[in-house]
């Protein structure tokens, strides 16, 4: 026969116990369609990117490159871009975002803020990203070795190979990744939802203003948003599944 005061007592245990079982099956449930989600657009992004690849490795994209690459120049004098003086001079500030002393100062003071308040995971996180895309482009570049538009005047100094834009890719890897990172810790949808598309907005701008300079064709720069995007994709999601793995742990201890 079982006491009274003992069921009583095994009641209230799993009343206490509750919110955290229901917590953690709305966190198991929601974890697989997020990620199942990310896996998705990772999947997505590689075949893109590897059927843009080999369109560019053949030449078929190269009449429309060309056409996109002349829409924005002048009539009859291609190596001036459309638009007044002011539009070129706004186009340089742009591409200037997704060079390298932007985002490596955009990176460092990220990651100093973060050792300071001792968020290390974040810390390491973003490294890993930044440092992998940045590896991961110049290996791109190397392999691919395309030369840069010859058909008109480069708006910006360049010397390294075309494809994929490190500027575009980049950008995309560093301004994304930064912008997963403040959403995490913002406690509003529509904050969240700011924040990255300020993020994805720089990507966008950025890749659009290597196109109007005449650096990059646009295939490019698809490359590059597309590479950068999932690179940056996949970062998060290793990092949210160490993250979950840890969570669960700790509900079973």
């Amino acid at each position: 026969m079982t006491h009274p005061d003992r069921n009583s007592g095994h009641r209230l245990v799993a009343n206490r116990l509750a919110p955290y079982r229901v917590a953690a099956c709305w966190l198991r449930d929601n974890v697989e369609l997020t990620t199942l989600s990310l896996l998705a657009l990772i999947v997505l992004g590689v075949w893109g990117l590897a059927e843009l690849t080999d369109e560019v490795l053949e030449g078929s994209t190269s009449s429309l490159d060309q056409t996109l690459l002349l829409m924005l120049r002048q009539d009859g004098n291609p190596d001036i871009s459309r638009g007044p003086w002011w539009l070129r001079e706004m186009g340089r500030d742009l591409t200037a975002l997704g060079g390298v002393a932007a985002l490596m100062l955009a990176t460092l003071a990220t990651a100093g803020f973060f050792v300071l308040t001792r968020a290390y995971r974040s810390t390491v996180f973003l490294l890993v990203s930044v440092s992998g895309g940045i590896l991961i482009s110049t290996f791109a570049k190397d392999i691919f070795n395309r030369p840069r538009p010859d058909l008109v005047a480069h708006g910006s100094l360049v010397e390294s190979a075309s494809f994929p834009s490190g500027h575009a890719m980049m950008a995309a890897v560093t301004y994304l990744t930064l912008g997963i990172l403040i959403a995490k810790a913002l406690p509003q949808r529509r904050l969240k939802a700011y924040v990255l598309g300020i993020a994805i907005l720089l990507t966008l701008l950025v890749g659009v203003s290597r196109v109007y300079l005449g650096v990059h064709w646009p295939t490019d720069v698809l490359a590059g948003w597309v590479a950068g995007a999932a690179w940056a994709i996949g970062c998060f999601l290793v990092s949210r599944m160490l993250e979950n793995r840890r969570e669960r742990q700790r509900m079973r201890d």
